[in-house]
């Protein structure tokens, strides 16, 4: 029998639906409305109470593994939660940065394990407070959160934060702990409000980071400090720009690291960066190049560009022993960015005349510098055959580019000492 036409269908209730369809519907929410769904009735407290729904909260926000789990003998829920009252400032920041860490640690635990013990452990909420209050500034959340996973570093060489040498200069920067770049913290004119997060013992550079827009910096740009040479103002200081944020900063640093974009050289992690085309092979021989800006040995005002670069001579482990040969001579064509040319020509290579076999591998380091922020270089060298001492032939050198990073210019530099208390600094960024 039909049931009358004006009878109303039974309301539908939350009670009467199966449990697995709405586990279901709940495990696509954030932690945000689950949460709230524990508030709207008994029901969805109960199934909002899932454990299963809170483990994968716990592995995407505080990467918590199922042995960690194990070990705090707590339900998913309870370590999400207590987590969160913790660490729940730095929720978007934390994964990324404690990922980074992890990376960084378990490559370096390697190939340098003994950087791993100059790691200091995290710091309080109530260090990173009190900090803040001897400063007198806000620190970002994404720099207090790396610090609440590892409090920098002791200072040590070689650094965390990379390496440079050449024959009479090296630079090693430590990743500054948290008191110790409070004890450095900036305020007189051309780095007013600026915090150091690096510092290098043997040259004194830093890596600043700019709490404050202010004197032309954005806020939380992070730089190396370039005194301006021929200004009249002391306060005048040019900024080779490293980084827009402490999180770019220090993962995008992390990931060149672990894919192995930096090499690590006798145990410590060198800033060269190779380009891969930047490959030439001739017959059985192939050269590489890698470069790197010296910002400590560059300024802006005079136009002084540092690089050096790293190449490496290889002989392929499958040419015959009679391709065995040393390195005569060099050729360099050097440009800069206004096309201009110089030619160099010069016995063997760093006062080394090497011989290379197969299998071999001869590296050494020199530097340029440019008057233009960008030059390149290519050229060739010449061999002689151990065995056959009077063929000569040339190795290609592949062209390699450098280019100085991003900076910003000071034009407080065209004010005179007696107008310091009238100026005001200009910044104009230049490419």
């Amino acid at each position: 029998m039909a049931a009358p036409l004006d009878m109303e269908p039974a309301a539908l209730s939350l009670e009467l639906l199966p449990t697995d369809p709405l586990l279901l519907i709940l495990s696509f929410l954030d932690y945000r409305d689950l949460m709230s769904c524990c508030y709207l009735s008994r029901r969805l407290n109960q199934l909002s109470s899932h454990d299963p729904l809170w483990k994968r909260h716990c592995k995407k926000y505080w990467l918590i593994s199922d042995a960690e789990k194990s070990q705090r003998n707590q339900s998913w829920k309870a370590i999400f939660i207590s987590t969160y009252s913790d660490l729940g400032r730095y929720i978007q920041y934390y994964a990324t940065l404690k990922k980074a860490w992890d990376d960084l640690e378990k490559y370096l635990g390697q190939r340098c394990p003994r950087m791993i013990g100059s790691l200091k452990e995290s710091v309080r909420e109530e260090d990173l407070d009190a900090v803040e209050a001897q400063i007198g500034c806000k620190l970002p959340d994404d720099y207090r959160c790396s610090f609440r996973i590892h409090n920098g570093q002791k200072l040590v060489v070689p650094g965390l934060m990379g390496s440079m040498a050449l024959s009479n200069h090296y630079r090693s920067e430590d990743l500054l702990d948290i008191d110790t770049a409070a004890g450095g913290f900036q305020q007189r004119l051309g780095l007013k409000q600026c915090l150091p997060l690096t510092f290098c013992i043997h040259t004194g550079l830093s890596q600043y980071m700019a709490l404050e827009s202010v004197e032309g910096r954005n806020k939380y740009e992070i730089f190396y400090q370039c005194p301006d040479q021929m200004a009249r103002n002391p306060s005048a200081i040019d900024m080779f720009i490293t980084g827009t944020s402490y999180l770019e900063w220090f993962t995008s640093y992390v990931n060149k690291v672990v894919t192995g974009g930096y090499p690590i050289i006798r145990d410590q992690i060198f800033r060269y960066v190779h380009d891969k085309e930047c490959v030439a092979t001739t017959g059985d021989i192939t050269v590489s190049v890698s470069t790197s800006f010296l910002p400590e040995l560059s300024s802006v005002h005079p136009p002084h560009y540092f690089f050096t670069y790293r190449i490496r001579i290889e002989m392929s482990k499958d040419a015959l022993p009679e391709k065995a040969c040393q390195l005569d001579s060099r050729y360099w064509r050097i440009t800069n960015a206004k096309g201009d040319v110089e030619e160099v020509q010069g016995p063997g290579v760093v006062g080394e005349f090497p011989i290379i076999s197969p299998g071999r591998v001869y590296e050494y380091t020199s530097c340029t510098t440019f008057s233009t922020t960008s030059g390149y270089m290519e050229g060739y060298y010449t061999f002689h055959c151990l065995y056959y001492k009077d063929k000569f032939f040339n190795v290609t050198i592949p062209r390699f580019h450098m280019v100085c990073p991003t900076f910003k210019v000071s034009t407080a530099r065209m004010v005179s000492i007696s107008d310091y208390a009238d100026v005001e600094v200009c910044l104009f960024i230049l490419f």
